[in-house]
């Protein structure tokens, strides 16, 4: 029922960012929008796509070295198989797979592996958002939009900051912060108040097993060139839609994007999918991208190639991370459904020890 019920609600979320995003359009032009791209640009996208999962499965590994130092193999069946499981699963509940499969293939306990997948999200929401605001000094402030965009910046700033401030008062303070947890949960339910407090415990006691200081520079290093990869190659996808792909004779407007103006579209579009959707991030995706796209393109050709563009680029990373997740996948010998109900058995576990703990 509770599953029912997350699914339903996430595809709300997809319906009514879908909606916003293509208000303004209609199917033919996404069609003949469609038809006029040069698809040739995918090939080059998709090799982008490729070094960007190589780059983030190394920097989970160099974070994860203060633990144990997981060979490439293992540490790639993870990563592959958990981004997929984070894609088809509704309100990130993937988040979840990852920490459970390195756990099955290491003796790096489940807990520990969370906190370095929060420390990733952490890092990653901090850096976007140094980097959106350092890149929207370069906008003009009259550009329609970038107030809402500059707003979002700060929230970014607000989320993840304030998530290091409590892990780095935790690490100073562990006792502390666990007995304050008790104490401000535990007004509204002390059941939920141990199971957030244990939760707490875990990941600050994980965090005093950080990696060595050349590992740690290495996870920086591969979360520049992560992103560095990521707003590359949505630059040149772009280069998808620059009309070279139309029918001659037909009347095309094409679309392109800078280095530049493609990294102020990939921030606002992390921005965009922290809001929970459907599986695959679908509606959200396209809406943020379109927000992006707006800040330097005619409203026309952001509701023609813009979108068009948007929704190629969405396909691209879903068939890419499904494809390498069910290949990993296979070769674990396991199936969706064998994973799934093996997270939700050792999910359900863990709260029946954590309660006859309490």
């Amino acid at each position: 029922m509770k599953r029912a019920v997350n699914l339903i609600a996430s595809l709300l979320v997809t319906v009514a960012f879908m909606w916003w995003a293509f208000r303004d359009t209609d199917v033919s032009t996404q069609i003949a929008s469609l038809k006029a791209a040069n698809y040739a640009w995918v090939v080059p996208y998709f090799l982008c796509l490729t070094c960007i999962h190589v780059c983030r499965t190394l920097r989970w590994g160099a974070l994860l070295s203060g633990l144990e130092r997981v060979p490439f193999r293992k540490l790639n069946e993870a990563s592959g198989i958990g981004f997929m499981m984070l894609l088809v699963l509704p309100f990130r509940l993937g988040e979840f797979a990852r920490p459970f499969l390195i756990a099955q293939r290491s003796s790096i306990r489940r807990s520990a592996a969370m906190t370095s997948v929060v420390l990733e999200r952490i890092v990653d929401g901090l850096f976007v958002a140094a980097l959106f605001r350092v890149l929207l000094f370069f906008i003009p402030m009259e550009t329609e939009g970038v107030r809402y965009v500059k707003l979002g910046s700060w929230l970014m700033f607000a989320v993840f900051g304030g998530g290091l401030v409590f892990l780095l008062v935790g690490l100073w303070h562990q006792a502390r912060t666990v007995h304050l947890v008790r104490a401000t949960v535990g007004r509204f339910s002390p059941n939920m108040a141990e199971k957030v407090a244990d939760i707490v415990d875990s990941f600050v006691g994980a965090m005093r097993q950080l990696p060595d200081r050349k590992h740690i520079v290495l996870f920086f290093l591969y979360t520049v060139l992560y992103w560095g990869l990521n707003g590359v190659g949505m630059a040149l996808l772009a280069r998808a839609f620059d009309c070279s792909g139309a029918a001659p004779g037909v009347a095309c407007e094409p679309m392109g994007l800078s280095l530049f103006q493609a990294y102020i579209v990939m921030c606002v579009l992390v921005v965009g999918i922290m809001i929970p959707a459907a599986p695959g991030m679908m509606g959200t995706f396209q809406a943020a991208t379109k927000v992006g796209l707006g800040l330097f393109l005619p409203a026309a050709v952001v509701n023609a190639h813009g979108l068009a563009y948007a929704n190629v680029m969405w396909l691209c990373q879903t068939a890419q991370q499904i494809i390498f997740g069910l290949i990993l996948l296979s070769i674990s010998h396991m199936s969706f459904r064998e994973l799934a109900g093996n997270m939700k058995k050792d999910g359900d576990d863990a709260n029946v020890s954590r309660s006859s703990v309490a």
